[in-house]
């Protein structure tokens, strides 16, 4: 029952060519892109990225928290991924703190305008938000969240590893994981919202959402469900993770369907109430995307993210197909990386709705990183927890409806 992760070449390989990409990209942008656009453009793609990534490595410590709370056996099987992608929420939050503080530190005005003297001064709607909205709050915020969201990480992989060594049949790792689970759930409650606030609404400081923070939520989970069902199917194509069957696959199909409607249903609750209520200081958030050069991209955004998993995995039979599966997690990935990409750069860059060479491959530097951390992780341990208690119930595990 103990197998153990080997590393296979071609995910070593992928990794370290797509980390050489982001890395000549990073350099070619630093030394490139000059003028006002070009600084926007480097600084504003670095800012979603970083955030997108550590999102989505959060989502994935929300998604083993839920699950533990739940007493839930159907992820078992691949428990060791979720483990494997939540743990290196150390690595992408320090890589999204250090370009949150070089904008700061730097006054990269362009990226959170309500950080501009000139624009406090002449603003009245800015100025009348930097009770929330200043740099010392801002830091405050970034390092607790960071800091709660990467020990509470590395706590419950600890807790997940002691169980391995312990005496078969031994509970007490399994009440310790639902309290820090039960920690974090409400710790995150309260963090995405605000985190989504501060790094991401901001940037758009005359306008706001009370939507935004399950906005953020919801794209980031997808995301994370697209991940992992990319890794557990590499993984089980490898020759590895014999336990997961068609079954669990069922349910990682079910989910990126479930919450495709979820993210669409938030989507429209959002876009709609600006829509009707056409109040200029609420509705040109969408100007851009709607009238402007970003308006391929906002659409396509919309296809991608509901038309196209709604659509393709409606039915049992693509849920339980291993290259169905495959190319709509591809899909929903490139999608709400696409949404990410919507949140940041219209605001910045009006008039750009450029997606290039930068943007793929500062992006694949980031994937390659991921691919990396997630590969290093799972050798470090079983991939299966040989003693937690509802492993027997995991392997018999059925997934016959939906």
């Amino acid at each position: 029952m103990e197998e153990r992760f080997v590393i296979p070449r071609r995910f070593r390989n992928t990794s370290l060519i797509f980390i050489s990409i982001g890395v000549l990209a990073f350099l070619a942008g630093l030394f490139g892109l000059h003028g006002d656009v070009g600084v926007k453009r480097f600084w504003s793609v670095l800012v979603f990225d970083s955030l997108f990534f550590l999102y989505i490595s959060a989502a994935s410590l929300f998604l083993y928290c839920a699950a533990s709370l739940a007493q839930a056996s159907w992820h078992i099987a691949y428990k060791r991924v979720i483990e494997a992608i939540m743990v290196n929420i150390p690595v992408f939050a320090i890589i999204a703190f250090i370009v949150l503080m070089a904008v700061l530190i730097g006054h990269k005005y362009f990226i959170y305008p309500w950080t501009d003297p000139q624009v406090l001064a002449h603003d009245t709607i800015v100025a009348g938000k930097t009770p929330f909205l200043n740099v010392k709050l801002f830091v405050i915020f970034t390092v607790i969240i960071m800091l709660g969201w990467s020990l509470l990480s590395l706590k419950l992989r600890q807790i997940s590893l002691q169980e391995d060594r312990a005496e078969r049949g031994v509970r007490r790792f399994l009440w310790k994981t639902i309290f820090f689970s039960a920690v974090f759930i409400a710790f995150y409650a309260v963090t995405i919202s605000v985190s989504s606030w501060h790094w991401l609404m901001s940037i758009a400081a005359r306008w706001y959402s009370t939507m935004y923070g399950w906005y953020v939520f919801a794209g980031s989970f997808i995301s994370l469900m697209a991940i992992i069902s990319l890794f557990v199917i590499a993984i089980k194509n490898s020759g590895q993770l014999s336990l997961v069957n068609k079954e669990h696959l069922h349910d990682l199909g079910k989910f990126i369907f479930a919450f495709s409607i979820f993210w669409t249903y938030i989507w429209f609750a959002q876009y709609f109430l600006l829509w009707y209520g056409n109040i200029p200081l609420e509705s040109q958030y969408f100007r851009p995307q709607l009238w402007g050069h970003y308006r391929f991209w906002f659409l396509l955004d919309l296809v991608i993210n509901f038309a196209v998993p709604f659509l393709l995995l409606m039915t049992r039979d693509a849920k339980r197909n291993y290259t169905t599966v495959t190319i709509i997690a591809l899909i929903v990935f490139f999608g709400h990386w696409l949404d990410f990409y919507l949140m940041v750069m219209p605001t910045v860059l009006p008039t750009q709705g450029v997606v290039g060479w930068y943007e793929i491959g500062i992006t694949l530097g980031f994937v390659g990183l991921m691919i990396g951390l997630v590969s290093r992780a799972l050798s470090r341990a079983p991939l299966y927890p040989v003693n937690h208690p509802y492993l027997k119930e995991a392997i018999i595990h059925k997934s016959d409806w939906g």
